[in-house]
């Protein structure tokens, strides 16, 4: 949790960020992420200064325990100063046992935010999947909660002047708003409609323009005149002596002497592989988007 202090920007995280939007299509499936179609709405998880500090935590609690499809449990709150947001006792049940910092005791509004991110991690050890590492196993709970339509709390949480600053979460604010971005694209969704925080929206809008860019890299039709033009030399020398550096497509012929080329799924980033053989469409089996190449 930035608390007055520097907030990290860009796009550092971003490879695992991918990697977890994978991790979360291979383990759910394509039919358990369709179920996650709506996210949740601000009336679901309000709380305002007149609301008793325990009550409203728990209840705001069990709407994110029964947006994440959990088993209905009793959620027990505590507060306690600590250096991080919230932490959570990940027990097989049948209570969570969430501590949120005192910080929020004040700052209640962003309770909702730190729960998002709290639940998450108790849906991800039932499921059993986690990345080796805290650091990376951070941003999977942070990718996943809002890839599965809560983590627009979290972004929304970060506000930034020149006096202050507040972030939650591991992902910096543009991070957030790309696999938010990724989620619109997939779900037809506009979270920016809910942003309280003017910087959550700028954040959005940046990182629905990286999502875009996934959209437009070769070999799929819609890049760009450069990327056609790089992609068509590479093609001509492939599979030369070298790998291509600063491309997400790679070339390698197949046992037949077929030159093939792999690129990322740009909705799920699993790797394609399809013949070189110009304008075609390929499915991706992980997510089922269908894709117009020019290979």
């Amino acid at each position: 949790m930035a608390n007055d202090g520097p907030v990290e920007h860009g796009y550092p995280h971003l490879e695992t960020v991918r990697a977890a939007i994978t991790a979360l299509y291979k383990r759910l499936s394509y039919d358990t992420i369709q179920t996650f179609a709506t996210s949740v709405i601000p009336a679901d998880v309000a709380f305002c200064d007149t609301d008793d500090l325990y009550l409203g935590a728990q209840r705001v609690a069990r709407e994110l325990v029964h947006h994440y499809r959990l088993p209905d449990a009793r959620v027990v709150i505590g507060f306690r100063e600590m250096k991080h947001a919230a932490s959570v006792e990940l027990a097989a049940g049948p209570e969570y046992f969430i501590e949120l910092n005192d910080r929020f005791r004040t700052h209640r509004r962003d309770i909702g935010a730190a729960l998002a991110h709290e639940v998450m991690h108790v849906y991800l050890h039932r499921l059993d999947l986690s990345f080796p590492g805290t650091r990376d196993n951070e941003i999977l709970t942070d990718t996943a909660a809002t890839y599965l339509g809560a983590g627009w709390l979290l972004l929304d949480a970060y506000r930034e002047d020149a006096a202050s600053s507040q972030k939650l979460g591991y992902l910096t604010p543009e991070e957030f708003g790309y696999v938010l971005a990724k989620r619109a694209l997939v779900f037809g969704e506009d979270p920016s409609v809910w942003f309280t925080s003017p910087q959550a929206y700028t954040a959005y809008v940046k990182g629905m323009e990286r999502a875009r860019q996934d959209e437009q890299q070769p070999p799929l039709t819609a890049a760009g005149w450069a990327g056609r033009r790089r992609y068509a030399r590479d093609r001509r020398h492939a599979p030369g002596p070298r790998p291509q550096s600063g491309v997400p497509y790679t070339f390698t012929p197949d046992g037949g002497g077929t030159l093939r080329v792999s690129f990322p799924c740009p909705t799920c980033h699993q790797r394609i592989r399809v013949p070189v053989r110009g304008r075609m469409r390929a499915r991706c089996a992980l997510c089922r988007t269908v894709l117009e190449c020019d290979t």
